[in-house]
Order: structure tokens, then C-alpha cells, then sequence
């Protein structure tokens, strides 16, 4: 058992976590990570590592609340420029493709969310083309007849989930961070200026702690008194045989969620948006044979090559949304010490919500104002200031 002091404590080892604990620990702040399991095999680890430049859909099969994506867009740029240097800084290669992609529309409809995501794209500096039908699939012939539009963004592309944890974790133990597996948070308290956190290695005692336990943010917000309302799902992956590349491009689908890309060992990976059949915290989430077969249905619509091919294996991730399904990043007022981050799109966000986070303790500016997508919204007012 140990009995840890720090300037940071950072509540778990996905690729936020990893990345928040990398940046601070490149800044010479002294840093101590908790992982509940091994990092990266859950959430982030279960993704499809898609780096979402353009605007992302406006909503997937089950859910409620569209995605402002006019708010995002200026962000997902900035996040863009910062994943262009992470190898440089990482050291190390995580199979960072930038393969430009196509977001795509069926429906006069989604057509004409093409038409408005262009022109947030467009204000925020973002460089992208919408094309008709017939112009994306003279771009891209393997686009099936049922595309009646679709916006082109060169920045669009890919990374390794597996590979993307683990190098900022290496970077971060080079720098001194003390990281620490097997080690789920069991109680959080604050004494004075002091948050306490303990797990089964001891005890991490720190004027800050930061929340980056994805699925698990509301457990854990709960164990230092915050009611925060979370949204946590398990979306649905399919990954099929190896074959020889004939998918240049990342493919979104503006309404269903639905991304689709061939990574570079052959296989090609669908999913993002059909759900599991039901979220288990605990364990593994289940699959759902229904989401197998609509999102198989939709990647073989917009592809219909990918049809010939068979799969390899299906699998379910769960995944920190809000119910507002936005990010959610900042300190939790009243409460000195204490941030959260995660919620949507956190891989493509990592090195963008680590540096924001690392601003905000620090006390400076950060380059983004998220003022709005802060804790607070998402917490029960009785909380508010507990601490």
C-alpha cells in the first residue's frame, strides 16, 4: 500500500486520461494516473479511432438528441492540427492515416444537413467540398447509387486505438508520471485544499483530481458527492477478413452514424452507429444480432462491395455520452479542485481536451472557451458547491 502526493490525479487510463496525464506530464507537472483495468480496453480501446474533422452525423439509430455540430466544427479543427504534431511528440508511430473522407446523405433531407454543415465548416476555416451523386461517386466509384450527396474534407482520417493509449502512456512514465493498473477508485474526499482519492494500491492525495473515467464519470463523480447525469452506451463494432485495399477514404454517414474505413492490414471496420444490446458496466456489453444486421445493411448500401465480404469478428464498446450528447469538460463549480472530461467523440478530442484541461489548472487561457460545456449542466443543484 502506498501513500502518494501529487500536483494532479487523473481517475482513468483511456486515451483521455492518457493523453491528460502525457500533456501535464510534458509541462512538469507532477502527475499520478488510476486505471480500474488495463488502459485503453474498454471505451477508447473498443473504438473505431476514427479522427472526425468535418462535422460528425447529426444523430445515430436510437438516439434522441441531434449532435450541434456548428459548435463542435471549430473545435474539431483545433483538434486536427494537434494530432499532426502527436507523433512528433509521442515519438512513436500510431498508424495515423490521414486519408481524407466522405460524409454522405441518402435523404433530401440529409442533403440539405450537408448544405449547413458546409457552411459551419467553411466559416470555421475547415476545408471542405459538397459534391452531388454523381460528382462523389466519379470521386469515389465504390459510393452505391443511393448517395445523393456528400461532402469531401481531406483532414478526415484514422488512428490506432491500441497503439494511440499505450505511446502516451510510455511518454508520460519518461516524464515522471507514476501510472498505476488494476487500481478502480473506491472513495474520493477533500480536506481543506486536498482531494484524497483511494483505490486498492493506497491512497493519491492532490489539490486536483480529474475525472476522465468515460463510461464510468458518473460512478466516480458520485463517490466525491456530484450527481452528474451521464448517458453511457454500448455501440457496436464489425470488423471483416483481411482483403486487398480498395477503400482509399473514410466514409461517414451524416444520419446513421455509420463510419467505414479499411485499415491498413486489409480489414475493413464498420460500426459507430447501431447500439449494443444493452450496457453492461460491469462486464462485457452484449451484442445485438438486430445491430448487426442495420449496420451491415447500411455499410453495404453506401458500399456495396463490402458485401463480398465476410466478417471476422463483431464487438461491443461502451462510450461516455451526455444526455445533451456533448462534451463535457471543466471544473465543477464551487468545488476547487475537481474536473471532468469526456463525453462525445473523446479520441478524436484527446489531445485537444488534454491540453484544455492543462490550461484550465494551470490557470491559463485556453486557446478554445468551453465555458458552456462544463460540468455544471449535467449536475443535480443540490450538488453544486457540496465541496
Amino acid at each position: 500500500m502506498v501513500n502518494l502526493t501529487a500536483d494532479v490525479v487523473i481517475i482513468g487510463g483511456g486515451i483521455l486520461g492518457a493523453a491528460t496525464v502525457f500533456e501535464l506530464s510534458q509541462r512538469g507537472v507532477n502527475a499520478v494516473l488510476l486505471e480500474r483495468g488495463l488502459p485503453g480496453r474498454q471505451g477508447s480501446g473498443t473504438t473505431a479511432g476514427n479522427l472526425h474533422i468535418q462535422a460528425i452525423h447529426s444523430k445515430r439509430p436510437e438516439q434522441a438528441i441531434p449532435v450541434d455540430n456548428a459548435r463542435l466544427v471549430p473545435l474539431q479543427l483545433a483538434t486536427s492540427e494537434l494530432w499532426d504534431a502527436l507523433p512528433g511528440r509521442l515519438g512513436t508511430d500510431v498508424q495515423m492515416v490521414r486519408s481524407g473522407g466522405f460524409t454522405v446523405a441518402e435523404t433530401p433531407d440529409e442533403v440539405a444537413e450537408l448544405h449547413a454543415k458546409a457552411e459551419w465548416e467553411r466559416a470555421a476555416g475547415l476545408p471542405t467540398e459538397i459534391l452531388d451523386g454523381d460528382a462523389a461517386r466519379a470521386a469515389m466509384p465504390q459510393l452505391g447509387d443511393s448517395v445523393l450527396a456528400a461532402t469531401w474534407c481531406a483532414l478526415d482520417g484514422h488512428a490506432s486505438s491500441l497503439l494511440a493509449t499505450p505511446a502516451y502512456l510510455a511518454g508520460a512514465r519518461k516524464a515522471g508520471a507514476r501510472v498505476f493498473t488494476n487500481a478502480p477508485v473506491t472513495a474520493i474526499s477533500k480536506s481543506g485544499d486536498t482531494w484524497t482519492v483511494t483505490s486498492p494500491i493506497g491512497t493519491v492525495s492532490a489539490p486536483v483530481v480529474i475525472n476522465s473515467a468515460g463510461p464510468w464519470i458518473q460512478q466516480v463523480s458520485a463517490l466525491a458527492g456530484f450527481d452528474l447525469a451521464m448517458s453511457p452506451l454500448a455501440i457496436q463494432m464489425h470488423e471483416t477478413v483481411r482483403s486487398p485495399r480498395f477503400l482509399e477514404f473514410l466514409v461517414q454517414h451524416v444520419g446513421r452514424g455509420l463510419s467505414v474505413k479499411q485499415v491498413p492490414s486489409g480489414n475493413v471496420v464498420i460500426g459507430g452507429g447501431w447500439p449494443a444490446a444493452s450496457l453492461n458496466l460491469g462486464g462485457y456489453s452484449p451484442i445485438s444480432e438486430t445491430s448487426q444486421t442495420g449496420n451491415m445493411d447500411d455499410a453495404t448500401r453506401i458500399l456495396p462491395a463490402v458485401a463480398a465480404l465476410r466478417l471476422s469478428r463483431v464487438w461491443a464498446g461502451p462510450l461516455a455520452a451526455t444526455p445533451d450528447e456533448m462534451p463535457v469538460i471543466g471544473q465543477i463549480s464551487g468545488s476547487e479542485g475537481f474536473y471532468v472530461q469526456g463525453g462525445t467523440y473523446a479520441f478524436t478530442f484527446s489531445p485537444l481536451w488534454a491540453a484544455t484541461t492543462a490550461d484550465l489548472i494551470s490557470g491559463n487561457v485556453p486557446a478554445h472557451d468551453v465555458t458552456d460545456l462544463g460540468p455544471d449542466r449535467l449536475l443535480s443543484l443540490n450538488t453544486i458547491g457540496a465541496h
